[in-house]
């Protein structure tokens, strides 16, 4: 099986419907990067294709913002791809317009559940809950939320996470800061052991973290670079390729090299306007 592995778009970001100044706006680039990110989809090149969240930059947009952002989404199910998308925290663990996502194969977790999925003889159940607050304590009831939410068939050949949190050892940063402990990163050594990796949304920066006796933990990474911490940082797609053995490929997908936003002025900081 392969998959295509996307996150963070913040699809939505520096695209106001009514620009109050005529300075160049990177909102048109947000949707052409992720158009490309879905190539390999449009092309016929994968069996899945898993977002791992922020779809959109807030969670309080407008029915145009969320149809647009959905649109690629569904087209890509129609064409018969499977798509699995997990709300992140930008859309508060919900997606606004839920009726939009509505498609027979747009799997969308907003609430601990199991899908599985069959290609090439091959049976993967992909188990994934929302963005969840405080989920260092929270995390293996919702795990256990996410097993028995659904009647699933017993004989998967191979199991993954879906998740967008952070997960202890995960990098962001010009100075590398390293998630290690509150109550908003999961323990490593929480991880379940019986899936074949994580694949995880809400840190910017593309990584892997290795498995250290557990499965790895798989950051895609965002689309586009969102602030000036991102400035170094390259941005990529992934294609990870499945067998019954587990995890046996991983290939990046390289997306436009954009330079990254100035810093925002302190006014803007504080949601007030310019002086």
């Amino acid at each position: 099986m392969r998959l295509l592995f996307l996150s963070d778009t913040h699809l939505g970001f520096d695209l106001p419907a009514r620009p109050r100044s005529p300075r160049h706006r990177r909102g048109p680039e947000f949707f052409e990067t992720f158009e490309q990110a879905l190539a390999p989809a449009r092309r016929g090149e994968v069996d899945a294709v898993v977002h791992g969240g922020d779809l959109l930059y807030r969670s309080r947009v407008p029915a145009w913002l969320a149809e647009a952002a959905l649109a690629p989404l569904r087209q890509v199910a129609e064409a018969g791809v499977p798509v699995l998308l997990v709300p992140g925290n930008h859309e508060r663990s919900r997606m606004p317009c839920p009726l939009l996502a509505i498609h027979p194969r747009l799997h969308l977790f907003d609430r601990p559940r199991s899908v599985t999925l069959e290609a090439g003889g091959l049976r993967v159940a992909f188990d994934g809950f929302p963005y969840a607050h405080d989920v260092r304590a929270r995390f293996p009831v919702l795990l256990a939320e996410a097993r028995g939410a659904a009647a699933r068939p017993a004989s998967a050949d191979l199991r993954l996470l879906l998740l967008h949190q952070c997960v202890e050892g995960a990098t962001c940063g010009p100075g590398d800061f390293t998630f290690r402990a509150g109550p908003d990163v999961i323990r490593r050594a929480d991880l379940p052991r019986d899936v074949a990796a994580v694949l995880c949304g809400h840190v910017h920066r593309h990584q892997v973290l290795p498995g250290r006796g557990g499965p790895p933990v798989i950051y895609a990474g965002s689309t586009e670079r969102t602030s000036s911490a991102e400035a170094g940082e390259r941005k990529v797609a992934l294609l990870l390729t499945l067998s019954r053995a587990g995890l046996e490929g991983l290939e990046p997908v390289a997306l436009p090299e954009r330079p990254a936003p100035p810093p925002r002025p302190r006014w803007a900081e504080r949601g007030g306007r310019a002086p």
